[in-house]
């Protein structure tokens, strides 16, 4: 129904299937920051599909061999989901992911 009255504007920059998992709103900026799979997503508000800026966060080769080798599903575990998005000052935000069960975190700036 949203699509068909056109009151919503679809996020059309991810056709991977990329299991979206956390959000951080910057309303000061206008921006949505979105975590997936191996992906960071920092959306302009006015318009999803505008300026999309993407970063590749994969986990590590190894720790993605170690997690097969666990018995872990390549496809839907042994990835870098990133979880945790969190403001850490005006100019970076805080990340963490799973890392194919070897958590890391890292700081992105924002600018």
């Amino acid at each position: 129904d949203l699509l068909l009255s056109n009151s919503c504007i679809p996020f059309l920059g991810s056709t991977e299937g990329l299991d979206f998992r956390t959000l951080l709103l910057d309303e000061e900026r206008g921006r949505l920051l979105i975590g997936a799979k191996d992906h960071i997503f920092l959306l302009n508000l006015v318009d999803l599909n505008k300026n999309v800026k993407k970063i590749y966060w994969p986990a590590a080769k190894e720790k993605v061999e170690l997690c097969k080798l666990a018995g872990k599903d390549a496809h839907t575990e042994c990835a870098n989901f990133i979880r945790v998005l969190q403001p850490y000052n005006r100019t970076h935000a805080y990340v963490c992911g799973t890392g194919a069960f070897h958590p890391l975190c890292g700081y992105i700036e924002l600018g």
